[in-house]
C-alpha cells in the first residue's frame, strides 16, 4: 500500500531556497538531539558514532505523530528520536516537504533482508549498511518569499525512476545537496549506496564519482561536506576481495566474526570536489566519525581497531582519534583508548581517558575534550571529578593543554557563545541534581559561577535552554541579543513552561550578568500549545537587536493539526506557512482531558483521558476502558506529583498507538504510574538541598506498593467521572510498560479485566547488572529483584493476559543474557550462561516471555504468547502491526468489552476475592491449548505466530 505524507523540515542554506524531503519512519543515522532537556540548559551533544550530517536541535519540527509508532527504535540504526531534522545551513530558514509517495509501513519482507548482527549493530549485508534502514522517494525544493510564505517547488531531478534516497546533505553556501540513492535488484550489487549531488539552484542532480564501482559504506559515518565544493566519504574499500570464508565454528566462531565486523565496517576514505576529481587519503581503517573545523581547515576522525572485545558492544572497542588536515594529511593522534570492558555499573560511570572530544564552535580549529579525575567510577569521591581541557588542532612545541573548567559532578555538554560567554553543564544522576555554569572562556583569572542550580525532575523550575544562531562559517552559537539604549547582555531561553496547569511554553530575554529576565513570548494556554522551534533571524555577525527577532513556532489544539508559523518583532506579526491536514479525519472529534486526582498516600497524580467523538457520560454510560500506561521513578514526593505535558497537545496516533481504540468506543488513558521514594534531598525554590540522615531509600524497595496505588487511584478516578465501567478496565503497555501490565495484573487483579503486555521482561533475575533505572545488582538487592518480578508471582495472575515480543529483540532491557557487563564483575559468558541454564533454553532474545507464558500457562492461567517473525523490540513491518492490532482487538473485545464477572465498584471491598471472578474452566482449557483455548479455537488461524510450548 502507498500512502501519501506532507512533511516539513528546517533548514537555512545561504541562498532562500528550503529543502523538502518525505519523512521516513525510523530513517536510519538521523541522531536525537534537542536544544531542550527535561533536566537543565544544555546543549545537544555528539553520539560516538557521529551521522555525516551535523544534526539539527530542532527535532519537533515534523508532525509526525500520525505516522510515527510509539515505539519507532525498530527501523533506525539509532535507536533514539528517528525525527531528527537536517542541520541548518547560514541563515535560518524553512524547509517544506513535497507530497511524496512512499509506503506507510514496510512489508515483512523488508524485514527478511539478509544480516549480520556483529559487535552490537546488525549490517544490512547488501546495502553495507545498517539493518533495516527505511528511505525517500524524491525530493524538493521551495523558496522562502520575503512575505513568509512558500514559493512553488522545484524538484529534484535526474536519479532514476525507483531510487531509494537517503543521508540527504546540505553544503556550508547552500548551492548544492548531496545524497544517497540505491537500488532494490536481486542478485545485483547495485542495492549498494552512491552518493549523488544536485544544484539546488537548477534541480539537476548526478553521481558525485564517475567510476560506477565506488560505494558508500555506511555502517558508521557515510560523508561529510568539508568546504563547499569537497566531500569525505567513507567508501566500500574496491580492494576489500569476497566475503570472508567461515571458519570452523567449535574453535574460531568469535575470530570470524571478527573477520566479518573488519569486512563490512572498514572504509577508504574519499576526498571528492565537484568538478570529479578525488583522492584517497589514508589507510582503510573503521571509521567511525569525521568532523571539519569551523575553519575548514582539519578533520578530527576516529576510528575503532583491534583488539576487539567479544564481551562489549563496539562502542566500547579500542578508539583512535586523529587531527588530519582537510586534505588527508597526518596532524598528530589525540588518543588511542583501550577497550571498555570495565566501566563500573553505577550511574554516571564513564571510560577513563579523554571523551567528548569536539572542536570549540565559536573558534577556527580550537579542541576541547573532559577526562575524568575519579577513574570512570562514579561511586568513587573524589573532586574535582571531571576536567575540561582545551588545546589548537597543531599546539606549538610543548604546548601543554589549558585546563577550561573542573568540575565536581559529571560533565554534560557547553553552549559555545565567544570568548566571554560559555555555559557548562554537570549533573549527578543519583540526586537528579544539576547545574549550570557561567565561564568566560577567554579570561583565564576570571571565575565560574552558576547560574542554575536544580532538581532535574523539578520541571516547574526549569529556566528553559538557551537559543543558537548560526555563524558564517555554519557552526552554532548561544544567540545574545541586545535593547535599544541598554547594555545588558542577553540571551533567549526557550522552555517547557511546565505548570500545575500544564505545560505553557515561553521565550525568555535572559540577562546573563544579572539574572533578571522578561518573558517576551508566551503559548495561548487557553486552547492552543504553541512552542518556539527554531531561531529565524538573519544576523549573521554580533548580537541581534531585539527589533530583528524573527522566530519560528509550532502551534496546535487537542483536535487540530500542528501546523507552523514565523513571528517576527517588534510587531509580533505573525505568518502561517504550513497547511497540514488532519491526518485522521474519522477521529477529529476526540475529546481529550488532562485529569488530576490523588493516591491514598498524597500524592497528586495526572493523567489524559480520550473519550470518543460524541461521546456522552450521561446518556451513553461508562465505557469499556483501556489505560495504556508506563511507571516512571522519581526522587520525591513532589517531583512525582508534578505536570508534564499539556491538555491541548494534538492528540497524536502511531500504528500502534491505544488511541486506535477510540474508534471501538473505548476510553483511553495514557497515565505515568508514579514510583518515588526518600532522595536524600529536596527541592526547594532556590538550589538543591541535601537531608542529612535520609536517602537510603532506593525507588524500587517499594515498587509493587506505589504501582498498585497508583492504579488504584486512576481506576477510581475514571469510576467516580463516570466514564469506564468497573468490570471492563484492561491494562496495557510496552517494554517497561509490558513488565508493569504483569505486576498489576498479579498484585492488582481487581483493578482490571485483562492485560496486554509488549516486549517485556518478567524476571528481573536474568538481567542482574541493573535494569530500568536500577543500578544496584541482583546480589546487593536481591529482594527487591524478587519482588519486582512478575515471573515470582505467575502463580498469581488469574485475570486473561496476552504476551506479545519481535522474536529478533534486541533491546538491552528485555535480554535475557546481559553478557555485556560480565567483565565488570569478573564473570566468564560461559560461567554466567552455565549459573542460568536452568531458566535458559536457547540464544532467543525473547526468553523472557517464553519463559513467562510457561509459568503462567503451568498455574492455569488465561494467556496467550505471540511471537513476531523478524521484528525487534518495537514492531516495525505492515503485517507485524496489523497482527498486533487485530491479537489486541480480540483481546479487548473478549475479556473486556463483553467481560460479564461480578467486579464490585467498590474497589477496597473486592481485594479479598482477587482472581476468583475468573472460571477454572477456562484457566484449564487454555492450559490445555497451549495459550489459545477452545474459545478461542473458531476464529485463531494464526500460523506458527504461537510456538510450540510442549
Amino acid at each position: 500500500m502507498m500512502r501519501r505524507y506532507q512533511l516539513y523540515h528546517c533548514v537555512s542554506p545561504s541562498t532562500s531556497w528550503c529543502l523538502i524531503h518525505p519523512f521516513s519512519l525510523g530513517n536510519a543515522r538521523f541522531p536525537s538531539s534537542s536544544l531542550r532537556s527535561s533536566g537543565h540548559l544544555r546543549t545537544h551533544s555528539r553520539n560516538i558514532f557521529k551521522p555525516a550530517m551535523t544534526a539539527s536541535p530542532f527535532n519537533h519540527l515534523v508532525p509526525v505523530n500520525s505516522v510515527l509508532a510509539e515505539h519507532c527504535s525498530t527501523a533506525g540504526n539509532d535507536s533514539t528520536n528517528a525525527l531528527s531534522l537536517l542541520s541548518l545551513k547560514k541563515t535560518m530558514r524553512m524547509m517544506r516537504s513535497e507530497l511524496s509517495i512512499r509506503r506507510s509501513l514496510p512489508p515483512l519482507a523488508e524485514l527478511t533482508r539478509p544480516e549480520e548482527k556483529l559487535a552490537g549493530i546488525q549490517v544490512d549485508v547488501k546495502c553495507n549498511t545498517r539493518s533495516r534502514m527505511s528511505f525517500y522517494t524524491g525530493i524538493g525544493i521551495h523558496q522562502l518569499m520575503t512575505d513568509g510564505s512558500l514559493g512553488p517547488e522545484k524538484e529534484v531531478r535526474g536519479f532514476p525512476d525507483g531510487a531509494k534516497i537517503n543521508f540527504v546533505s546540505w553544503s556550508n553556501d547552500g548551492k548544492h545537496l548531496a545524497f544517497t540513492v540505491r537500488f532494490e535488484e536481486e542478485e545485483s550489487s547495485s542495492s549498494k549506496l552512491r552518493v549523488w549531488v544536485a544544484d539546488v539552484e537548477t534541480g539537476t542532480s548526478r553521481p558525485l564519482f564517475r567510476s560506477p564501482d565506488i560505494y558508500l559504506n555506511a555502517v558508521f559515518d557515510n560523508y561529510v561536506w568539508v568546504d563547499n565544493s569537497t566531500l569525505l566519504v567513507c567508501t566500500i574499500p574496491i580492494s576489500r576481495g569476497n566475503h570472508p570464508p567461515k571458519k570452523h565454528l567449535d574453535l574460531l566462531k568469535d575470530e570470524y566474526d571478527e573477520d566479518l565486523f573488519d569486512y563490512y565496517a572498514t572504509s577508504q576514505l574519499v576526498l571528492a570536489s565537484l568538478d570529479g576529481t578525488m583522492k584517497e587519503v589514508g589507510s582503510p581503517a573503521v571509521y567511525t566519525s569525521m568532523d571539519p573545523s569551523p575553519d575548514e581547515k582539519y578533520i578530527l576522525i576516529s576510528s575503532i581497531h583491534r583488539p576487539y572485545s567479544f564481551i562489549v558492544p563496539c562502542g566500547r572497542f579500542p578508539k583512535k582519534v586523529d587531527v588530519w588536515t582537510a586534505d588527508g594529511k597526518f596532524v598528530r593522534e589525540l588518543c588511542d583508548l583501550p577497550v571498555a570492558e570495565h566501566i563500573p555499573i553505577a550511574f554516571n560511570s564513564v571510560q577513563k581517558g579523554m571523551r567528548s572530544i569536539n572542536w570549540r564552535t565559536d573558534k577556527p580549529s580550537t579542541l576541547y575534550w573532559v577526562e575524568t579525575q575519579d577513574e570512570g567510577d562514579a561511586k568513587v569521591e573524589v573532586s574535582p571529578r571531571d576536567i575540561i581541557y582545551t588545546q589548537p588542532a597543531e599546539p606549538q612545541e610543548s604546548e601543554q593543554p589549558e585546563i577550561l573548567h573542573k568540575l565536581d559532578l559529571r560533565y554534560g555538554g557547553i553552549s559555545w557563545c565567544d570568548d566571554s560567554l560559555a555555559l557548562v553543564y554537570d549533573s549527578w544522576y543519583k540526586t537528579r541534581r544539576t547545574r549550570t555554569w557561567v565561564i568566560p572562556p577567554g579570561l583565564k583569572d576570571a571565575s565560574p559561577r552558576i547560574l542554575f542550580d536544580r532538581s532535574s525532575e523539578d520541571v516547574y523550575s526549569d529556566p528553559g535552554s538557551p537559543m543558537l544562531r548560526r555563524t558564517p562559517v555554519g557552526t552554532y552559537v548561544i544567540a545574545k541579543l541586545r535593547k535599544e539604549n541598554d547594555d545588558g547582555t542577553y540571551v533567549l531561553l526557550n522552555g517547557n513552561g511546565a505548570t500545575p496547569e500544564g505545560n505553557i511554553p515561553f521565550l525568555d530575554l535572559f540577562d546573563i550578568n544579572t539574572g533578571s529576565k522578561e518573558r517576551i513570548w508566551e503559548s495561548d494556554k487557553e486552547k492552543y500549545y504553541e512552542s518556539v522551534v527554531a531561531l529565524m533571524s538573519d544576523q549573521k555577525e554580533g548580537d541581534i537587536h531585539l527589533n530583528d527577532l524573527k522566530i519560528l513556532t509550532s502551534k496546535e489544539s487537542k483536535t487540530e493539526n500542528t501546523q507552523y508559523y514565523i513571528q517576527s518583532w517588534p510587531d509580533r506579526k505573525s505568518c502561517r506557512i504550513t497547511d497540514f491536514p488532519h491526518p485522521y479525519p474519522q477521529l477529529a472529534s476526540l475529546q481529550k482531558e488532562m485529569i488530576r486526582y490523588q493516591r491514598k498516600d498524597g500524592v497528586q497524580l495526572t493523567a489524559t483521558l480520550y473519550l470518543p467523538p460524541g461521546y456522552d457520560p450521561s446518556k451513553d454510560g461508562p465505557l469499556p476502558c483501556l489505560v495504556w500506561s508506563y511507571p516512571g521513578e522519581f526522587k520525591s514526593k513532589d517531583a512525582a506529583g508534578q505536570v508534564r505535558g499539556s491538555p491541548n497537545e494534538f492528540a497524536g496516533i502511531g500504528p500502534t498507538s491505544a488511541l486506535l481504540w477510540l474508534a471501538r468506543r473505548h476510553g483511553i488513558i495514557r497515565i505515568i504510574f508514579a514510583i518515588y521514594f526518600s532522595a536524600g534531598f529536596a527541592i526547594l525554590s532556590g538550589p538543591t538541598i541535601p537531608i542529612i540522615g535520609e536517602g537510603n531509600e532506593e525507588a524500587n524497595d517499594r515498587y509493587v506498593e506505589q504501582l498498585v496505588s497508583s492504579a488504584e487511584a486512576a481506576v477510581e478516578e475514571v469510576i467516580r467521572r463516570g466514564v469506564a465501567h468497573p468490570n471492563k478496565i484492561a491494562v496495557g503497555g510496552h517494554s517497561y510498560g509490558a513488565f508493569m501490565t504483569a505486576n498489576l495484573l498479579a498484585h492488582a487483579p481487581h483493578l482490571f479485566a485483562c492485560g496486554i503486555a509488549r516486549s517485556g521482561a518478567y524476571n528481573r533475575t536474568l538481567t542482574p547488572f541493573g535494569f530500568q533505572n536500577e543500578d544496584r545488582t541482583l546480589w546487593e538487592a536481591t529482594n527487591t529483584y524478587v519482588e519486582m518480578s512478575p515471573f515470582m508471582s505467575a502463580n498469581k495472575i488469574k485475570k486473561p493476559i496476552l504476551l506479545i515480543h519481535g522474536e529478533e529483540d534486541n533491546n538491552s532491557g528485555t535480554l535475557t543474557m546481559q553478557s555485556d557487563r560480565f567483565k565488570r564483575f569478573g564473570l566468564s559468558y560461559i560461567s554466567f550462561v552455565t549459573c542460568l541454564l536452568a531458566y535458559l533454553l536457547g540464544k532467543s532474545t525473547r526468553c523472557q516471555s517464553d519463559r513467562f507464558f510457561n509459568a503462567l500457562k503451568g498455574h492455569g492461567a488465561l494467556c496467550r504468547l505471540v511471537i513476531l517473525p523478524f521484528e525487534s523490540h518495537g514492531y516495525a513491518a505492515r503485517e507485524s502491526i496489523m497482527h498486533v492490532l487485530w491479537e489486541t482487538d480480540r483481546w479487548l473485545q473478549k475479556h473486556c468489552m463483553s467481560n460479564t464477572s461480578e467486579v464490585s465498584p467498590d474497589i477496597d471491598a473486592s481485594k479479598d476475592g482477587e482472581g476468583k471472578d475468573v472460571p477454572d474452566s477456562e484457566n484449564k482449557a487454555v492450559a490445555a491449548g497451549g495459550g489459545g483455548g477452545a474459545e478461542l479455537a473458531d476464529d485463531l488461524k494464526v500460523g506458527n505466530s504461537i510456538p510450540s510450548q510442549g
